[in-house]
């Protein structure tokens, strides 16, 4: 709903006026506390603003509920004082006029069993001093005795099995030290194994590029002075394969004319039979003679080109 501005200014106006005046009763109340609280000594000095007006009347309503409070607490206590000695003025009424006896005629040990009495229903915290008051009284301690034994019994075993936990942690973190050592000794000893290894094989890989590039030379020498590939060293090779695989092959024949040898031979086949073998055998004999021959050669021109047995042996491998 709209309204006129003139009704908004005075509302807010009136506002304003509401929130002065309720300032001036806080700080009214703030000052009559702030006095009955100091009373004759000066009261400080403080900054006055919103924020410490409203803090300052905060606690003197705080203070003001607890004063009230302790006051009732003190009427309640004079109020209890005076039953207390009205009943204890009774009873001292009822002791005369029932056997004439007083507290002041009783005697000192009488006084002191008295005082004891008294202070064992203080301490039990019963409401007289009759026996069915202490009984009760005397077996809720009894009970609480029982239960803080109890409690006392799980503590220590309790504590007895953190003892041995604590004692196998502390073992077991010793063993876990005494590994830990071996493992970075032993971490040590194998990186310096490994580190000669690296030095070993950079070693045999400059080594083997080395020989690489001499075995490639001389390669390169023995084709340029028209060596035969069939005496290299992977013919050779492959011709002692061969050979075994003959022999392999032969083995089974061999077994098989052994057989025929015990009959009654043809002689005129059997001669013909016996000079195409020896043919065949002084032919392979002289192949092989000649070959052997080229690889006794061989030797003495890589030692010519290598300069000792030990590179020969290398290049052969």
């Amino acid at each position: 709903m709209w309204r006129e501005p003139q009704t908004l200014q005075a509302e807010a106006m009136e506002g304003r006026e509401e929130e002065q005046k309720e300032e001036e009763e806080k700080a009214e109340k703030i000052a009559l506390w702030l006095k009955k609280i100091f009373g004759d000594q000066p009261i400080p000095k403080y900054e006055v603003n919103p924020r410490t007006t409203d803090i300052l009347y905060h606690l003197s309503e705080c203070n003001k509920t607890r004063d009230r409070d302790v006051s009732l607490v003190i009427e309640d206590l004079k109020q209890k004082a005076r039953d207390y000695e009205s009943e204890a003025k009774y009873l001292q009424d009822l002791l005369m006029e029932s056997v004439n006896l007083s507290f002041t005629s009783l005697s000192s040990i009488g006084s002191s069993y008295l005082n004891a009495l008294v202070d064992s229903a203080l301490v039990l915290e019963t409401k007289d001093t009759s026996l069915a008051s202490f009984i009760p009284a005397v077996n809720s301690l009894a009970a609480d005795l029982f239960r803080t034994k109890a409690r006392n019994e799980e503590m220590e075993v309790e504590l007895n099995k953190l003892g041995k936990n604590l004692t196998a942690t502390l073992i077991l973190e010793k063993c876990l030290r005494e590994d830990l050592k071996k493992a970075e000794l032993h971490l040590s000893v194998e990186k310096a194994r490994v580190d000669s290894r690296i030095s070993n094989i950079d070693f045999l890989k400059a080594k083997s590029d080395d020989l690489r590039l001499r075995i490639k030379a001389a390669e390169e020498q023995l084709s340029a002075r028209g060596m035969d590939d069939s005496l290299s060293h992977q013919s050779l090779m492959a011709l002692s394969e061969r050979l075994a695989e003959l022999k392999q092959q032969t083995a089974p024949l061999k077994k098989k004319l052994e057989s025929y040898l015990d009959l009654m031979p043809n002689p005129s086949l059997a001669q013909v039979k016996i000079e195409e073998a020896k043919r065949e055998l002084n032919s392979m004999d002289a192949e092989l003679t000649k070959k052997v021959d080229m690889m006794e050669l061989l030797p003495d021109q890589r030692l010519h080109h290598f300069g000792n047995t030990k590179d020969l042996h290398t290049f052969q491998n």
